[in-house]
C-alpha cells in the first residue's frame, strides 16, 4: 500500500499531508485532545504501553508492515460505528500502535512549539532580571534558580541561546544604559557607577572594547 501511517504528538508543527499533492488521494485524520480521556492513561496499568507511547510523540511516528495495514483497515471500518464502538476501535488501533515494531521515529529531538514558548518564558524571566538587577551585579546563581536550573546548566542554557556568557551579556547590557545615560548628559563617572560599575578605568576598559571607542569620544561624537 502506497501510503504513510503517522502518529504526531501535540504543538508539533508540521505541513499538512496533503501538502503539494496534485492527484486526487484519500486522507483520514484523527485529532484528539491531550487529555480526551482524563488521566486514565497514566493510572490505568492496561493502557501503561499507550501512555508510553504518548509520551513519546513528540517525535513523532512513521509505522509500516502489517501494523499500517491493520490500523488502516480499523480506521476506515470505524466511520461506519456508533460513538461508542468507535472509541472502543480507537483504543484498539492505539494498542496496536504502542506494541508494534515497524515504528520508525520521524525527528531525534523534541521540535514542539510548546518547548519553543517554554523557551520564550524562561528567556523573558532571565532579560527581566538582568534589567532590574543589572546596577546591583546581578548574581549567576540566583538567576539560575528563579529559573529552576542548576548554576552549570543555567550557564551552558544561556550561551546556547544568546552565544554570550552571563557576564559579557550583563556587561555588553550596562554599557548600552551607560551610553543612554551619556546622551542624556550625565558625566563619564556618573554613568560608569550609574550602571554598576565600581572601577572608572575598567568601565572605560570595557566600553572601548564594546562600543569600539572610548566614553569621551562617545560623548563628543553625538554633542
Amino acid at each position: 500500500m502506497d501510503s504513510d501511517l503517522v502518529l504526531i504528538g501535540p504543538n508539533v508543527p508540521h505541513l499538512n499531508f496533503d501538502y503539494g499533492i496534485e492527484t486526487d488521494y484519500d486522507q483520514i485524520v484523527v485529532q484528539l485532545k491531550e487529555n480526551f480521556l482524563g488521566d486514565a492513561f497514566g493510572q490505568t496499568p492496561e493502557f501503561s504501553k499507550i501512555h508510553e507511547l504518548f509520551q513519546k510523540a513528540y517525535l513523532g511516528f512513521s509505522f509500516g508492515g502489517t501494523t499500517k495495514l491493520k490500523v488502516v483497515e480499523k480506521l476506515v471500518h470505524m466511520q461506519s460505528l456508533p460513538h461508542f464502538e468507535q472509541l472502543l476501535n480507537l483504543l484498539e488501533v492505539f494498542q496496536l500502535l504502542a506494541t508494534s515494531t515497524e515504528m520508525t521515529p520521524l525527528n531525534d529531538q523534541d521540535t514542539s512549539i510548546k518547548l519553543f514558548l517554554d523557551d520564550k518564558i524562561r528567556m523573558g524571566s532571565i532579560y527581566k532580571y538582568i534589567h532590574e538587577k543589572y546596577n546591583q551585579n546581578p548574581d549567576v546563581n540566583e538567576v539560575a534558580q528563579n529559573v529552576h536550573l542548576s548554576t552549570p546548566a543555567f550557564c551552558r542554557y544561556f550561551k546556547k541561546q544568546t552565544k554570550m556568557t552571563f557576564t559579557d551579556f550583563v556587561n555588553q547590557y550596562r554599557i548600552t544604559q551607560a551610553k543612554t545615560l551619556l546622551l542624556k548628559g550625565l558625566s563619564i563617572s556618573e554613568a560608569c557607577y550609574e550602571v554598576g560599575f565600581e572601577s572608572l578605568s575598567h568601565f572605560n576598559k570595557l566600553f572601548n572594547k564594546i562600543a569600539g571607542q572610548n566614553p569621551s569620544d562617545f560623548k563628543k561624537q553625538y554633542q
